[in-house]
């Protein structure tokens, strides 16, 4: 996915419908010049409604839409009819959406399933008609109710990315190259910080026909859960994954200092992270020796860990088990 296609934050204005007046109609015939009250109720006003659509994977098409509006419930009328409801407003968003109020930054929900609906804003009730008034005691009431106002708000959609894993490292980490040989995802590959901008998603083909998702999230810095890099941007992201894989490389300075420093950014931004099954990937093992790599694995975190290099596929299948067996524990 190109950086310019992926919107994962927008903005917009709602409006729900007005609720439609009740009537205030008085039954009149030849045979009956002084009917009783037959005034119908009014329509309700429309929702705005929020829809989960699997086929999307941003916010792309909602970029420009400043403000929605529904429509208003009609008035009630004579005969006792009802006034036909507001038509309702239908946005469709991909799953992992949020939806927070701009003010308060209150989450009002989440849409996770396909075609699950959720109104975002509910719509006036329809005002009822003088027939609901009438008693033994006022046989013609002239009076009904009004519609019932909409409501206008300032929404933000949110989109965090569902997968089952989720890469956590620093740029350069091999986070891509991983992705794009255990998968068919095709990510921007180079030797320069932040060469992916965006989240790509994988699915990785596993036996008898099983497969998961991995999410390669932008490269994370120290301070990230400050704003700092790309920082809060797709932090968020992580807090959909199931599994943590942490990557580090063989050449790292200090492999456990470098795994705290992304533990820590992780807890800093959200504390619950910390209770997802983590694994730890050391990446690039091409580079170093036998004898190296037992000197690494004396000071590593106590925490499932296996050596891999995606250049020459070194313990990739060792990952693809322990990542299931985590994913089905």
């Amino acid at each position: 996915m190109s950086s310019s296609n992926f919107v994962d934050y927008v903005k917009i204005c709602g409006r729900s419908g007005k609720g439609g007046a009740g009537s205030k109609h008085l039954f009149r015939d030849k045979i009956n010049p002084s009917g009783g009250p037959d005034g119908g109720d009014g329509g309700r006003g429309g929702h705005v409604i929020i829809k989960g659509n699997k086929q999307l994977w941003t916010l792309l098409h909602l970029k420009f839409m400043r403000h929605v509006f529904a429509e208003h419930g009609e008035c009630g009328s004579k005969s006792l009819s009802t006034g036909a409801n507001g038509k309702d407003v239908y946005i469709e968003v991909p799953l992992g959406t949020i939806a927070r109020d701009a003010e308060t930054g209150e989450v009002d929900f989440e849409i996770t399933e396909d075609g699950e609906t959720r109104i975002l804003l509910q719509g006036g009730r329809g005002g009822q008609g003088n027939a609901h008034f009438k008693s033994a005691t006022l046989r013609t009431p002239r009076f009904a109710q009004p519609g019932e106002d909409g409501i206008e708000s300032w929404k933000i959609l949110e989109l965090k990315i569902l997968a089952d894993v989720g890469l956590v490292g620093f740029p350069n980490a091999g986070k891509s190259t991983l992705l794009s040989v255990i998968s068919s995802a095709k990510p921007e590959i180079a030797n320069y910080p932040f060469t992916t901008l965006v989240p790509n998603l994988g699915i990785v083909k596993y036996y008898d026909f099983k497969s998961f998702i991995v999410a390669d999230i932008p490269g994370i810095i120290e301070g990230a859960h400050e704003g700092k890099g790309l920082g809060l941007r797709f932090l968020r992201h992580i807090e959909r994954n199931s599994i943590l894989l942490f990557m580090v490389p063989a050449d790292s300075d200090d492999i456990k200092k470098e795994y705290e420093i992304l533990l820590n950014e992780l807890k800093e931004f959200n504390h619950d992270l910390l209770d997802k099954e983590r694994v730890l990937a050391i990446t690039k093992t091409d580079l170093i020796d036998d004898e190296l790599k037992s000197m690494i694995e004396k000071d590593l975190p106590n925490i499932p860990l296996v050596f891999i290099s995606s250049h020459t596929q070194l313990g990739l299948k060792e990952l693809k088990d322990l990542l299931w067996k985590k994913l089905n524990s």
